[in-house]
């Protein structure tokens, strides 16, 4: 076996603690494994959890953390071919070489650069199906997004226009609200400045907000409630924030709005074709420039850690992503 680079969990804890460089045999591809080299990794919210312990999938220790690349098959059939997707734990993508399951290994668009592609599949396959397959949103709709500035919310604004809606952003400081607004959001709300509740209500004539886009949960969800529209519809995405909100269901009933649960993953199992159909449609905006997932900062390999700790702090803009 040959050795390689990888960056390794031992014990769960902060990712700046807990992640160290190593040198790691590289994983053998065996039968029905892809072993493909990695040419840029993205960040995710959950290789942060992962790390904690606090993520509904938990490898088993050592592992690899990264759930989302670039990266370019190494041997077999399709060797040297461009692919994007979701890497087999606990061989994750924060290492020279990963192993990706040939079913979901996607043509990486060639409208994109190594980042920008290993960018465009979980952030923007959630945003999409939140969006289409959950929310059913419709042209002309107000969609409202929570951490607009962020990995998947920056992908819910691009896609929320390419829809045809009215985009409202909610973000955290003056950066983040200059990257919203140069995504293409119609309206940018600095949570720290003001009310998003009242700027909602406000921007929509006191109609509120179709359909919300909430990957915060906590106070996000909760003033969400207080703005969203008759026959709305909340899409919870995650908890970034760190409070998992208990609904009143009462109050559902009497403002006559859905909470609507997204588990992206769960497509994976219950419908691969609607995966591919999608990954399909990502690749058609990327052509057409409708697309460009925003890269905050690429980080050398030497640096992964730091990037996961950024993600985990919730200061990143964008997605970060890592180079080998």
């Amino acid at each position: 076996m040959t050795g390689m680079k990888a960056w390794q969990v031992t014990e769960l804890g902060e990712p700046a603690a807990v992640m160290r460089q190593t040198e790691t045999e590289r994983p053998g591809a065996g039968e029905g494994k892809l072993l493909v080299k990695v040419r840029a990794a993205a960040v995710n919210f959950p290789d942060a959890l992962m790390c904690r312990g606090h993520y509904q999938v938990r490898p088993p220790l050592p592992f690899t953390p990264g759930v989302e690349l670039c990266g370019e098959i190494a041997s077999g059939d399709r060797a040297g071919e461009r692919v994007v997707g979701t890497p087999l734990l606990p061989a994750g993508a924060f290492a020279e070489y990963a192993l990706m399951d040939p079913a979901t290994a996607f043509p990486a668009p060639a409208a994109l650069d190594d980042a920008e592609a290993a960018a465009l599949h979980i952030g923007y396959q959630t945003a999409w199906f939140g969006l289409h397959r959950r929310a059913r949103i419709q042209a002309g709709e107000t969609l409202l997004v929570h951490a607009a500035a962020g990995g998947v919310g920056s992908a819910a604004v691009q896609l929320g226009k390419a829809a045809g809606a009215r985009v409202i952003g909610v973000v955290g400081g003056p950066e983040k609200a200059a990257a919203a607004e140069a995504l293409g959001a119609d309206l940018v709300i600095d949570r720290h400045h003001e009310d998003f509740i009242a700027a909602v209500k406000e921007a929509t004539g006191g109609r509120g907000a179709d359909v919300v886009f909430d990957p915060v949960g906590g106070e996000a969800y909760t003033g969400s409630t207080k703005c969203i529209a008759f026959e709305g519809r909340i899409l919870v995405v995650g908890f970034a924030g760190g409070t998992i909100p208990a609904p009143g269901l009462n109050h559902a009933l009497v403002k006559n709005y859905a909470i609507l649960g997204l588990h992206w993953g769960l497509y994976n199992a219950h419908d691969p074709q609607a995966v591919r159909d999608c990954h399909t449609e990502l690749t058609d905006l990327a052509a057409k420039g409708v697309v460009k997932p925003l890269i905050g900062e690429r980080f050398s390999f030497d640096r992964a850690a730091e990037a996961v700790q950024r993600v985990a702090d919730g200061t990143s803009i964008g997605r970060l992503t890592v180079h080998p």
